[in-house]
């Protein structure tokens, strides 16, 4: 049976005094204020990640990424999803897609969309959409004091039949 899970990322605009880049669903956006966050910050990715370790049953981003491995410090979103992805290939699951929401005021994703699509997907292995909304307003995102996002991944696990392909568990 294919199995679901929900991720979610939410960070924080850094401060001025901080020089960070904005990287959203995989792309820089220049001249746009950065998050904070032991890595780039880049909730979809995050977001995505977090669903793919929810559906394997793999944890989720902090106790695979956490703060406490300084070798994913500064890592890219994308490399945090392609690994992701790795990881849930080597535990017996095969990725059919992952749709991620961001929500916040800026960046205005819509110009931008398929080429994010292009580079979350090209991570994962498997199609990732994005889409986005705004709170009206309402909450830390729609004060633009920061951003979120949401992620819902579908995977299928497998075995290896002998002498076969592989085939849904």
């Amino acid at each position: 049976m294919p199995r679901v899970g929900v991720g979610t990322d939410v960070h924080a605009f850094a401060g001025p005094d901080e020089s960070r880049e904005l990287w959203v669903a995989g792309l820089l956006w220049p001249g746009q204020p950065g998050l904070a966050g032991h890595s780039d910050a880049d909730v979809v990715a995050h977001a995505a990640a977090d669903a793919i370790f929810s559906a394997t049953g793999l944890g989720d981003l902090g106790s695979n990424f956490g703060t406490s491995a300084p070798e994913w410090a500064g890592a890219s979103g994308a490399s945090l999803l392609a690994e992701a992805a790795v990881r849930a290939r080597a535990a017996g699951f095969v990725i059919g897609n992952v749709a991620v929401q961001l929500v916040g005021t800026r960046p205005r994703l819509g110009p931008r969309r398929e080429e994010a699509q292009e580079v979350l997907s090209r991570a994962a292995g498997a199609p990732v959409t994005v889409t986005a909304t705004t709170t009206d307003g309402l909450g830390l995102t729609g004060r633009s004091e920061g951003l979120a996002a949401i992620a819902t991944a579908l995977v299928v696990p497998t075995h290896h039949a002998p002498g076969g392909p592989h085939l849904p568990a």
